[in-house]
C-alpha cells in the first residue's frame, strides 16, 4: 500500500514539474493531457487506499526521512492514510481530476496554458501534503503551499489589475490568519514537546484547560482565514477573478475546506474545550446566513456560487463546533461534488456568453446549452437539499445535530438559510436558462461546451445525485477515528414534521424564485429596478459595506501611515544617512585620488608629509606617556 501512497502524494508534483518544463513555450495540448493523466493516477491510487481502509486493512503510515531533529524536537516527513485523510484524498483527487480534464478545453485558447497546469497541479500537491501529513508541521507546509498556489492561480491573468489585487487580498488575509495558527503550533510544541498528531493529542488532557483553550482559539483563527469565515471572508468572492476551473478547485475541494479539515483533524483537542466549539458553531451559523443573504441580490454568476460556498462552510463549522465531526466531513465531501459541478457549469456559460457574468443579460440558454442546463439544475437541486440528492442527506443531518443538541437558535438560523439557499440557487438557474433570450440584445451566439468537457463533468453529476446513499458506509468507516455519535430525533413524528417541513420550505423557495425570475419580463441591464432603490438591497449588494469599511478604516490609514514613514523616515533619515555616508566616502576618494597620480615628485612629497605626520604622533604619544602623572594631576585640579 505504501506504493499507492507515494503515487497519490507525488503524482501531482510530477504533473506540476512536467508542465513547468513547457511554460516558456507555446501552448502544447499534450501538456494538459499528461498533467491530467498524472492527477487521474493519483485518484486511482486514492481509490485503492480507500478500498484498503474499507476492508479493514488498517492505517498506512510512512516516514520518508527526518526533516528536523534538534534537542527534543523531532519532525519527520511522515504521511498517514487513515479514515479522515483518505476521505479528503478522494475529494481532492476526484474533483481535481475533473477540473484538469475540463481545463484542457476551457484554457484551450489561453497563452498561459502550460503555466496554468503547472500551477494547478502544484495546488493539488500542496493540498495532498496538507491532508496526508502525520504532524502539524507537515500540515503547515501544505497549508502555506496552498496559500502560495492560490495567489498564483487567482492572479493568473496578472495583466488585469483586478486579478492581481484579488490575489494579493487573498494572500494577505490568509497571512493574518496564519500568524494565529503559527502561534497555536508553537503553543502545542511548548506544552507537549511534539508536533506529531498522536503524541500531541495524547498529551492534551493533562494540560491546563486555559492552555488548551488558547491552542484551540489560535488554530481556529488559522481555519477562519483559509475557510473565509467572518471577518476574514472578503477575499473569497474576490477570488473569482481567477479562471473558473480555479474557482471550482479552490471552492469545492481544496483551499477553503482546509479550515474544516483542521478542526476535524484536531477533534481530540476541541472535544476538551466545548465552549470554544460552541463559538465555532455560532460563528458558522452566522456566516451561513450572512453569506446567503448577500447571494440573494448579487449580479455576478460566479460570486453568487462563491457566496454559496461561504454559506455551506458555515454549515460545516456548525457541525464541527457541536462535536459532529463526521457530519461536517460528510457535508464537506457531498458539497464538493455539486459545488464543483456548479462552477464548471458556470464556466461553460461564461464561454458561451463571451465571459459575461451578469445573469440578467442571459436568459433562455437551456435551448443552446441543454446539457449544461441539466447539470447546473441538478447541482442546484443537490445544493438546495432536495431528497434524494446528496445535499439532502448531509445538510439535513446538520439540522438534526443542532436540534438534537438543543441549539434551537442555530437550528432556526440554518433552516431559514436553507430556504435562502434554494431561492438564490434557482434565481440563478431561472435567470440564465429560462425566460426571454436577453443575450440576443448583445449580439451573442451561445454554444455548448466541448463534449469531452461535459463527459468529464459527469462523475460530479452522478455523485451529486447518489453520494448521500453512502452515508452509513461512510459513518462506519470514519467513526473508527472520529467520535461515533449518531444523531436521531427520537420522536418519529417530530422527525417527519421537520423533514417534510424543511422540504416544503425549500420547495416553496424554489417555486418563488421561478415565478419571480423565470417567466417575467426583466429589464436589461437594470434587472430588479424596483428593489434596487431600497436600503436593504443596497446593503446586501454592497456586502454590508464591510469591504468599504476595511478600505476606509484599515487600508487607507495604513497606506497614509506608510506614505508618511516613506517620505519622512525612509527618505529623509534612512536614505539621507546612507546617501550622506556614501557622499562622504565618495568625496574623500575624489580628493585623495591625486595621491595615486603616478608622478614621482608628488609621491615623494606625500611620503615626506606622511613621515612628518608619523613622527609628530610618536612625539605626542611619547610626551603623553612621560608626563601622564602630571597630566592627571592637572586634569583633576580642573575637575575633569
Amino acid at each position: 500500500m505504501e506504493l499507492y501512497l507515494y503515487i497519490a502524494l507525488f503524482a501531482p508534483l510530477v504533473s506540476s514539474l512536467f508542465s513547468a518544463l513547457f511554460t516558456a513555450t507555446p501552448k502544447k495540448m499534450f501538456t494538459g493531457v499528461v498533467a491530467s493523466g498524472l492527477i487521474i493516477s493519483a485518484l486511482v491510487s486514492s481509490i485503492v487506499l480507500l478500498v484498503h481502509i474499507l476492508n479493514g486493512g488498517g492505517v498506512v503510515h510512512v516516514e520518508l526521512m527526518t526533516w528536523m531533529e534538534t534537542g527534543d524536537l523531532y519532525i519527520p516527513f511522515g504521511f498517514v492514510v487513515d479514515e479522515v485523510s483518505v476521505t479528503m484524498m478522494m475529494v481532492v483527487t476526484l474533483v481535481s481530476s475533473v477540473v484538469h480534464v475540463y481545463s484542457v478545453g476551457y484554457m484551450d485558447h489561453d497563452k498561459g496554458f502550460n503555466r496554468f497546469f503547472s500551477y494547478l497541479s502544484a495546488f493539488v500537491f500542496s493540498m495532498m501534503v496538507l491532508v496526508m501529513s502525520d504532524n502539524f508541521a507537515g500540515l503547515f507546509i501544505g497549508w502555506e503551499g496552498v496559500g502560495l498556489c492560490s495567489w498564483l492561480l487567482i492572479g493568473f491573468w496578472y495583466h488585469k489589475e483586478s486579478a492581481t489585487w484579488a490575489a494579493n487580498e487573498a494572500f494577505i488575509m490568509n497571512r493574518i490568519a496564519d500568524l494565529g495558527m503559527l502561534i497555536g503550533l508553537f503553543l502545542i510544541y511548548w506544552h507537549t514537546g511534539t508536533l506529531q498528531y498522536t503524541e500531541a493529542f495524547a498529551a492534551m488532557p493533562s494540560l491546563n484547560t486555559e492552555i488548551v483553550t488558547w491552542i484551540g482559539i489560535f488554530l481556529f483563527i488559522g481555519a477562519m482565514g483559509k475557510s473565509a469565515q467572518f471577518p476574514l471572508h472578503t477575499w473569497l468572492a474576490d477570488a473569482m477573478e481567477g479562471p473558473t476551473p480555479v474557482s471550482a478547485l479552490i471552492h469545492a475541494a481544496t483551499m477553503v475546506t482546509a479550515g474544516v479539515y483542521l478542526v476535524v483533524r484536531s477533534s481530540p483537542l476541541f472535544d476538551l474545550i466545548p465552549h470554544v466549539g460552541l463559538f465555532i458553531a455560532s460563528l458558522g451559523a452566522f456566516v451561513a446566513l450572512f453569506a446567503a443573504s448577500m447571494a440573494l441580490v448579487n449580479r455576478d454568476m460566479k460570486r453568487i456560487i462563491a457566496y454559496s460556498t461561504l454559506s455551506q462552510l458555515g454549515y460545516m463549522f456548525v457541525a464541527a463546533g457541536l462535536g459532529a465531526y463526521w457530519v461536517a466531513l460528510f457535508h464537506l465531501m457531498a458539497h464538493a461534488f455539486f459545488k464543483a459541478l456548479l462552477f464548471l457549469g458556470a464556466g461553460n456559460v461564461m464561454h458561451a456568453m463571451h465571459d459575461e457574468l451578469d445573469p440578467f443579460k442571459m436568459g433562455g440558454l437551456k435551448k443552446p446549452m441543454k446539457w449544461t442546463f441539466i447539470m447546473m439544475t441538478l447541482a442546484s437541486v443537490a445544493l438546495a437539499g432536495i431528497y434524494p440528492f446528496a445535499g439532502f442527506f448531509s445538510k439535513d443531518l446538520i439540522l438534526e445535530v443542532a436540534f438534537v443538541e438543543h441549539h434551537f437558535i442555530l437550528y432556526t438560523v440554518l433552516l431559514f438559510t436553507a430556504g435562502l439557499t434554494a431561492f438564490y440557487s434557482f434565481r440563478l438557474v431561472a435567470l440564465i436558462f429560462h425566460g426571454e433570450e436577453r443575450y440576443k440584445l448583445f449580439g451573442v451566439h451561445p454554444h455548448e461546451a466541448y463534449k469531452f468537457m461535459l463527459i468529464g463533468m459527469s462523475p460530479l453529476l452522478l455523485l451529486a445525485i447518489i453520494a448521500g446513499s453512502f452515508k452509513m458506509t461512510y459513518f462506519e468507516m470514519v467513526t473508527a477515528l472520529l467520535p461515533a455519535t449518531e444523531y436521531h430525533i427520537h420522536s418519529h413524528l417530530t422527525f417527519w414534521i421537520m423533514t417534510i417541513g424543511t422540504q416544503l420550505f425549500v420547495g416553496l423557495s424554489i417555486l418563488y424564485a421561478y415565478k419571480k425570475y423565470a417567466n417575467s419580463s426583466i429589464t436589461v441591464p437594470n434587472g430588479t429596478s424596483k428593489m434596487e432603490n431600497s436600503f436593504v438591497y443596497k446593503m446586501l449588494f454592497n456586502q454590508y459595506y464591510i469591504p468599504y469599511l476595511y478600505q476606509e478604516y484599515f487600508v487607507k490609514p495604513y497606506r497614509e501611515l506608510s506614505t508618511v514613514f516613506w517620505e519622512q523616515v525612509d527618505m529623509k533619515i534612512v536614505d539621507a544617512s546612507v546617501d550622506g555616508i556614501a557622499g562622504i566616502v565618495y568625496g574623500t576618494g575624489e580628493k585623495t585620488r591625486a595621491m595615486q597620480s603616478g608622478n614621482l615628485s608628488t609621491m615623494l612629497k606625500w611620503m615626506v608629509a606622511g613621515t612628518v605626520g608619523l613622527l609628530s604622533l610618536a612625539v605626542v604619544f611619547g610626551l603623553a606617556a612621560r608626563y601622564s602623572g602630571e597630566i592627571k594631576t592637572i586634569l583633576s585640579g580642573l575637575g575633569v
